[in-house]
C-alpha cells in the first residue's frame, strides 16, 4: 500500500493511511530500495513512537499530536479533524495498541531507502488473540525520520493447541505379561486290571 506511494516522487505525492482491518495487503519489499542504515534501536523507537502515537489519540480521540509528530508532508496531508475521521472506526472499536510498548515487533519488510529517499518498513507484532500489522514510512527532516505514511489494522492471531499427548500404554498383568500357567489336558481314564475270577470248586462226593 504505502509501497506504491513511495514510488512516487515530488511535491505531488500524497499521504495515505490506511486503518480498515482489510486495506492492508501483505506488504513486499520496494523494487530498487536499498537497505537503510540504521540500528535495531533507532527501528523499534521509531516503531513504538508512531504507533504508541496513535494509539494515545484513539483513546483520547485528539489527534493533534499525532499530526504535529508527523514530517510536513504529513501536516500538510492531514488536519486532526481528518485523522480522526480515517480512525473512526479503530476508536469505535476501542483498538489497543499499548502492548506495541513491550512486546517486540517481527519484520516482514527490513527498513529500506524507496528510491524518492524515504525510509518504509513493515511487520507485525504477534499477540493474542489479535496480531496488530503496520506498514510504515518516514520521510528526512533535519536529520531526523519523521512520519510520512501509516497503516495499521488487526488480524486474528489464535493460538495453535498444542497436541493431545498419547497416554502411555497401561502395564500388562503379570498372567498376561507371563502367560497363565496352561492346564493339562485330562488323561482318559483307563479301567482297573482285576484278577480273573477262579471258577467256583466242584461239589465233594
Amino acid at each position: 500500500m504505502l509501497a506504491a506511494i513511495a514510488r512516487r516522487a515530488g511535491a505531488a505525492l500524497l499521504l495515505l493511511i490506511v486503518s480498515s482491518a482489510a486495506a492492508l495487503a501483505q506488504p513486499q519489499p520496494t523494487p530498487n530500495a536499498k537497505p537503510a542504515n540504521i540500528d535495531r534501536n533507532g527501528v523499534l523507537m521509531l516503531i513504538r513512537s508512531a504507533l504508541l502515537a496513535l494509539d494515545h489519540a484513539n483513546k483520547t480521540g485528539n489527534y493533534t499530536v499525532l499530526r504535529d509528530l508527523g514530517s510536513p508532508g504529513f501536516q500538510a496531508a492531514n488536519t486532526a479533524a481528518r485523522l480522526s475521521e480515517i480512525f473512526t472506526s479503530q476508536r469505535n472499536d476501542k483498538l489497543d495498541l499499548s502492548g506495541t510498548a513491550v512486546i517486540d515487533p517481527q519484520l516482514s519488510v527490513l527498513p529500506e531507502i524507496v528510491p524518492n529517499g524515504m525510509m518504509r518498513m513493515a511487520g507485525f507484532f504477534p499477540s493474542v488473540p489479535s496480531q496488530v500489522n503496520f506498514e510504515l514510512l518516514f520521510a528526512p527532516v533535519d536529520g531526523q525520520w519523521r512520519l510520512f505514511g501509516l497503516a495499521v489494522n488487526v488480524s486474528q492471531s489464535a493460538p495453535v493447541a498444542p497436541a493431545a499427548p498419547v497416554p502411555p500404554a497401561a502395564p500388562a498383568s503379570p498372567a498376561a505379561k507371563t502367560g497363565a500357567p496352561a492346564k493339562k489336558p485330562a488323561e482318559a481314564k483307563q479301567p482297573e486290571a482285576k484278577p480273573p475270577t477262579p471258577p467256583p470248586a466242584a461239589p465233594k462226593e
